[in-house]
């Protein structure tokens, strides 16, 4: 091991625990790293990535930005379901990249052709399979709708990962609109759905949930990771990764 790599795993927090206004402070690093349509344009990194994903219109860009204190980080498409890119977020301090965020295409939008929806749905299947340094997924619902079909085939693809160590989070967007008898009911049932996740109420208006979030988050990024996906700092590589297989896609 190089002298630099060495200074770079000794520069992290062994801590894997932080109050809600360090791991806040981390979010909000929050910076855009790359965007890719496929697989191969994907840069691959030693870092932990943090998935986030969901049906469109579950709120999922407005909770990215609600966690980065940040207004236009992730953008929501005027037309949703089109937004077909994979886009990454670098996090940490003093522009050392110590985490990444994935930003994965909404699904489910009727509206968008099925060619095109087909396409994209495996590019996502295939990433939450193989993705090396995938740490964890979090699946926005509307909690107005629940664990929907597509969800459940969500959870099948990265069910095997769930089991090989993958953390995963549902997050009940938009609770607000519920009473609080009625989110602590969805809550309780989605936790039976969940297959062994964390599931958390969530609202970027009131600010549910948000510390919470960030703190679970800011753990699972720093918890030492399986063979080949560390904490240290590493630069991006302009080499692609694997081309896409073709895997099931999900589908409405």
């Amino acid at each position: 091991m190089t002298e630099t790599s060495k200074a770079a795993l000794t520069s992290v927090n062994p801590e894997t625990h932080a109050d809600a206004k360090t791991a806040n402070a981390w979010l909000h690093t929050a910076r855009f790293l790359t965007t890719a349509p496929q697989l191969q344009h994907l840069p691959p990194l030693d870092v932990p990535e943090i998935a986030f994903v969901g049906r469109s219109n579950a709120g999922k860009s407005t909770c990215i930005n609600t966690l980065t204190q940040q207004k236009r980080l992730a953008f929501a498409s005027k037309t949703p379901g089109r937004t077909q890119s994979i886009n990454l977020f670098a996090l940490g301090k003093h522009n050392v990249t110590d985490a990444v965020l994935a930003d994965l295409p909404g699904y489910g939008y009727a509206a968008v052709p099925k060619e095109a929806k087909l396409r994209w749905q495996r590019v996502m299947a295939n990433y939450l399979r193989s993705r090396e340094n995938l740490r964890a997924v979090v699946m926005m619902c509307d909690p107005r709708l629940g664990v929907t079909e597509l969800d459940d085939i969500l959870l099948d693809v990265i069910r095997p990962r769930v089991e090989q160590g993958l953390k995963f989070l549902v997050l009940l967007t938009k609770s607000d609109k519920l009473t609080r008898m009625e989110g602590q009911k969805v809550l309780s049932i989605t936790q039976l759905q969940s297959g062994g996740g964390e599931v958390k109420l969530f609202s970027s208006l009131k600010k549910q949930g948000v510390d919470e979030v960030a703190q679970l988050l800011w753990h699972w990024a720093h918890l030492p990771g399986p063979a080949g996906v560390g904490t240290s700092p590493m630069a991006v590589s302009p080499d692609a990764n694997a081309p896409d297989n073709d895997p099931p896609a999900l589908d409405d």
